[in-house]
């Protein structure tokens, strides 16, 4: 017979349901005492592994051999060979294991596993909040760059982050100066320590937070939009977004769709990004999720109103303060928040936020050069006079990206008179598209 890969396990069955050699057992984040199913596979087990604080925290057997968790490798190996060894393993964790937890790493080495799940640390987070979070979207800065939970928390109205040291609340906190936003920060959840306090973003980054901790971060309930900011003033914000998603999406394409026709927004003499031009505007920033995208030249704010509605974190440069209210406007009619600076770049760009893509829409050859001396991974810009383009790709291709571009000519269905259609042609626009090598 052959051996058996771990590739793809198989958990054997037996007439009583699913045999697994590794039991993955979670301890309540909430305090409340472990789940019975925890007592007889303890008493059984060969071998118990979790971290110092939960071997504490159980009876385990004097005869079983433990591993007390750091690098994760060592254990992976000894709970390979109990499972080849017929030798019943436990895995004991915090709270809900498949959230962000060891149930991953498990899983992907092979192992097969039966779950037992208590109340997740960010459950217990919003249970002691007294605050729903069916709409919420949970991300984690455990192990990779915390800027991804920053823009998750920039972008939506309610996330949960679990943190780690170094990219815990003060860290978080120091990226949301700026965005209208209210932290509550939960330390040693089910422990006499206990302690749930509610900060600004200013506030979290003054303090020193007990690790681990959750953080939770909540936009302004009522409100839409982040309000006209004076560059280099976050006194200024006006407010921000509120309210969740009723589709169980926190950042799910949006149901209304994108390339909304320019009907959709407010705007003054068509001073607005053409829908044509705007759906290959939007996919070549490629918004998404833990990104932040400036609309630098915003306008009306339609390109950045749709990269948020794709779960982008955006920030709105615009210089003139009666677009920047149009802006304002045109974020709560789409519900979606977008922080907005008033100021003329390429000077309001300073002390930004790193990018991960760039939209030009307005400027000349100072501004892209700024934006390029921030090196964001992709930068997108439409010009409609042709004397520009090859000035705009010299500057690209010098500071080592690599460039697309396409001119884009549309003509729409236009009434005629008698019942009869037409073709009414739009002004041709080029559309650049950088991206870094």
């Amino acid at each position: 017979m052959p051996p058996t890969t771990r590739a793809n396990p198989v958990v054997p069955t037996t007439q009583a349901g699913p045999v697994a050699p590794v039991t993955v057992v979670g301890l309540d984040a909430a305090g409340a005492p472990p789940h019975p199913a925890l007592a007889p596979v303890l008493a059984a087990a060969g071998l118990v592994v979790g971290a110092a604080r939960h071997l504490a925290a159980v009876p385990v057997p004097a005869d079983a051999d433990t591993i007390t968790l750091g690098p994760l490798a060592p254990a992976l190996r000894r709970l390979a060979e109990a499972v080849d060894a017929g030798v019943p393993a436990v895995v004991l964790a915090s709270g809900d294991p498949g959230l962000f937890g060891i149930v991953r790493r498990l899983r992907a080495a092979g192992l097969p596993l039966r779950v037992v799940p208590a109340v997740s640390s960010v459950a217990a987070a919003f249970a002691r909040a007294g605050l729903p979070w069916d709409g919420a979207a949970v991300v984690t800065a455990h192990g990779r760059d915390p800027r991804t939970a920053v823009n998750a928390c920039r972008a939506l109205p309610l996330v949960a982050v679990l943190t780690a040291p170094g990219a815990g609340a003060a860290e978080l906190g120091a990226g949301l100066i700026g965005w209208s936003r209210r932290l509550l920060v939960a330390e040693h959840l089910g422990t006499a320590e206990e302690r749930i306090r509610a900060v600004t973003p200013e506030q979290a980054t003054a303090e020193t937070w007990a690790d681990p901790h959750v953080l939770l971060s909540l936009a302004d309930t009522g409100s839409a939009g982040s309000g006209p900011t004076d560059a280099g003033s976050a006194d200024a914000d006006l407010g921000t977004v509120g309210g969740m998603r009723v589709d169980n999406q926190p950042a799910a394409a949006p149901a209304g769709g994108w390339a909304l026709p320019e009907s959709r927004y407010v705007h003054r003499d068509s001073m607005i990004t053409k829908s044509e031009v705007r759906a290959l505007v939007v996919a070549r920033l490629r918004p998404r999720l833990g990104r932040l995208v400036w609309d630098v030249g915003a306008g009306s704010g339609s390109v950045g109103i749709e990269c948020a509605l794709l779960g982008a974190a955006v920030l709105a440069v615009e210089q003139d303060p009666t677009s920047a209210a149009t802006i304002w406007d045109n974020a709560a009619t789409h519900a979606v928040d977008v922080r907005i600076v008033v100021g003329r770049a390429p000077a309001a760009l300073d002390g930004l936020p790193e990018p991960d893509a760039v939209f030009v829409g307005g400027g000349g050859v100072d501004v892209l050069t700024a934006v390029l001396a921030r090196r964001p991974e992709r930068v997108v810009l439409t010009l409609a006079a042709l004397d520009r383009v090859a000035p705009a790709v010299g500057l690209l291709r010098a500071a080592g990206y690599a460039v697309e571009g396409s001119q884009l000519f549309a003509a729409r269905l236009a009434d005629l008179p008698g019942g009869s259609i037409r073709l009414a042609a739009t002004n041709p626009v080029v559309v650049l598209t950088g991206e870094r090598q």
